[in-house]
């Protein structure tokens, strides 16, 4: 197993965390000189809060640990490729490096949609490393949407079925 896979199947167990509490399985974790300082996932719907993403939540924990709100020297590992808020809080956090495990066509800023971590015209650039363990992340988001409709649809016939 290399260094990326190792830490990326952290960032999966903070994505499992998400899951158990209802929320889109990403998870996210930061490392310096080869620890794993900061964690997230995604709390979106449990704080009601449109900010509550996996790579906020790490780069505000790592912040406070390395007492910096510059993370230069960090990698960040992340399960879904970064929304255009976390790719430019990564760039605005000075990250070294950002490796995803899969992507995504629909949202995705680093590199589906746009690559905001690779403008030359930004002061800072961040090494992008794609699909670490990505049909590991890949799967476990599509089982979760899926189990998702499933529930949804129960729920309609639930309804149909008492009017």
């Amino acid at each position: 197993m290399t260094q990326d896979e190792k830490f990326m199947k952290e960032a999966i167990r903070q994505a499992k965390k998400a899951a158990k509490l209802e929320e889109t399985p990403i998870g996210c974790v930061i490392v310096a000189d080869g620890k794993i300082i900061a964690r997230g996932y995604n709390r979106r719907n449990t704080d009601k809060n449109t900010l509550a993403h996996a790579e906020l939540a790490a780069i505000k924990k790592a912040c406070k640990k390395l007492g910096d709100w510059r993370l230069e020297g960090c990698t960040m590992y992340v399960t879904l490729e970064p929304c255009q808020m976390c790719a430019g809080a990564i760039i605005q956090a000075r990250l070294d490096r950002v490796v995803v495990g899969c992507m995504n066509p629909k949202a995705g800023c680093a590199g589906s949609v746009l690559n905001l971590l690779n403008i030359p015209a930004f002061n800072h650039q961040a090494e992008l490393e794609t699909g670490v363990l990505g049909e590991e992340c890949s799967s476990m988001l599509s089982g979760f949407f899926r189990a998702l409709r499933e529930k949804k649809r129960a729920g309609e016939l639930k309804k149909l079925q008492t009017h």
